[in-house]
């Protein structure tokens, strides 16, 4: 019968981790090398941000919408402002639509206010 025995010097020691240390020029390094893609796209962003035109027409180039309004007369309601802008719709659809454009809350109208009239209701 045959025996193995081991001695101290055929066991390895293990190394103990080393750990990484940054000096201060290793960290401005990292930093920049983090913060330049983020330059970069920002960049960009900010360069081809406007180029985003959806058609040729001069009021939606710069931005603004026109809109026909109308004045509120003594009388008037959301319901018969509604009944003859369209007369064939659902007074209900055509006052949320009125509602929504022109950030009415309640209903509530006041003698010679100015309402924008949505565009599939203008004449």
């Amino acid at each position: 019968m045959s025996t193995i025995t081991f001695g101290s010097a055929a066991v390895i020691p293990a190394r103990p981790a080393t750990r990484l240390r940054l000096t201060a020029r290793g960290r401005q390094a990292l930093l920049v090398l983090a913060a330049v893609p983020l330059a970069i796209g920002i960049g960009f962003a900010a360069i081809s941000g406007g180029s985003a035109v959806a058609s040729g027409q001069e009021a939606a180039a710069s931005g603004t919408a026109v809109f026909e309004t109308m004045t509120v007369m003594p009388g008037d309601t959301l319901w018969s402002i509604a009944e003859s802008l369209a007369p064939s719709a659902d007074p209900r659809d055509v006052i949320g639509d009125i509602t929504r454009l022109n950030l009415l809350q309640g209903g509530a109208l006041q003698v010679g206010q100015e309402l924008a009239i949505p565009a599939q209701y203008s004449e």
